[in-house]
Order: structure tokens, then C-alpha cells, then sequence
């Protein structure tokens, strides 16, 4: 896998599909799709942070009930202003899937037809070079196989 940052080669060669070190069959797909992911905006998780605010409050000064109030607010406002992520999304007959993200949604749309088209004929290949997203999901990662640990990177 390339460091963060660097370039990461999207392929499909002899029928399978490598997407940095990872390799999956082509006719072991079952749905390709470019998608936007929208972060997790838990408000209730910020209520019961304002529930333990004031239970802190009722035991204790107001000094550390400015901290926590303060650590709150920063966290919600970060949890709200987070953008939606652009996704390739792979998934296998297995269960398995594979997210790519890039920073625009448009190029994961070409590489997932160019993997379509691939599917339906035999004879395609193609090599997309892709600049990695720098975040702290970095550029590939697996999740929701059965005994899969993901890509260490």
C-alpha cells in the first residue's frame, strides 16, 4: 500500500479487480456502486452529554462543568460541520466490502463503471491511478466480512 497521500492504482487485470493489494474476483461482485457517506450526527449522544453536565453540576463546582461544557459544544460542532465522504463501494458474494474514498465522487463513478463494464466483458482491462484522501480512514478499508480484519495501513 502507498503512504498516505501517495498514489493508489485501482485495477482490473486477467478478471480480478486490485484496488492496492487487494484482489477480488470479478464474478465474486455483486454490487459496485459510488456513493456519498454521511457522518454519523448523533444529536441524542449530545443531550446525554448535557444529562452528565448537569449531574456533574449538581455534585460538584462549576470549574469542571465549564470544561465539560466546553469539550461538548467543540465535539457537536465538529460532529455537525463533518462533510459527506465520497465512496466506491465493492461488495462480494462473501459479505465483504471494500470503500475507496477520494475526494470527488465524479472520478469513483468512472472507475465503477469501468469495473461494470469489465464484469459484463471478459476481454477488459484497465489501470486507474487515483490520489489518495488524507483522513483518518485513509484510502482503502474493509469492513463487515466474516473474519476480516481490514487493510492494515
Amino acid at each position: 500500500m502507498p503512504r498516505p497521500g501517495g498514489v493508489l492504482e485501482i485495477a482490473v487485470k486477467r478478471r480480478m479487480l486490485w484496488i492496492g493489494s487487494a484482489a477480488l474476483p470479478l464474478h465474486n461482485l455483486t454490487r459496485v456502486q459510488a456513493i456519498k457517506i454521511k457522518p454519523e450526527r448523533n444529536v441524542l449522544r449530545f443531550l446525554l452529554g448535557m444529562a452528565l453536565v448537569a449531574v456533574v453540576y449538581s455534585v460538584t463546582d462549576w470549574t469542571p462543568v465549564l470544561v465539560l461544557l466546553i469539550v461538548l459544544v467543540v465535539l457537536f460542532v465538529k460532529m455537525m460541520a463533518t462533510p459527506e465522504k465520497p465512496a466506491l463501494v465493492v461488495e462480494t458474494a462473501g459479505g465483504s466490502r471494500l470503500l475507496v474514498t477520494l475526494p470527488s465522487v465524479d472520478e469513483l463513478r468512472a472507475i465503477a463503471g469501468r469495473i461494470v463494464h469489465a464484469i459484463d466483458h471478459p476481454e477488459a482491462e484497465f489501470t486507474a491511478y487515483v490520489h489518495q484522501l488524507n483522513n483518518y480512514n485513509g484510502p482503502v478499508f474493509n469492513q463487515n466480512g466474516g473474519q476480516n480484519t481490514g487493510i492494515r495501513l
